[in-house]
């Protein structure tokens, strides 16, 4: 799991990611303009994602063809779902208090 943080700590990779969530699959030369750098260095993050096992590759007579796997995220899904339940439960909490003290103060005015 670890790893996977280290993966999507870098600001690139999750602008890779966030590009392709918004689209069926994206070139490389699409990715480079999308980041604004090199087509090495949009490689090199593609290699770790493909890694990670967060992003399929297909080749394509254009070039290669990349596609998020959201299923590489379900670690973190899972990680995070804890405190999915932290945060919703404190919120109701919230809201509970909000709704009393509306009840004790009368309508808003």
């Amino acid at each position: 799991m670890s790893d996977l943080f280290s993966v999507l700590a870098d600001p690139s990779r999750r602008r890779i990611l966030d590009a392709l969530r918004e689209s069926e699959g994206l070139l490389v030369k699409d990715l480079v303009a999308v980041l604004g750098t090199s087509q090495p260095n949009v490689s090199k993050h593609l290699r770790v994602l493909r890694t990670a096992g967060l992003v399929s590759e297909s080749a394509e007579r254009q070039g290669r063809r990349y596609r998020l796997r959201p299923e590489g995220l379900r670690g973190v899904d899972a990680w995070l779902d804890p405190y999915r339940a932290f945060w919703t439960d404190r919120l109701q909490d919230l809201g509970d208090h909000l709704d009393s003290t509306r009840t004790h103060e009368g309508p808003p005015r």
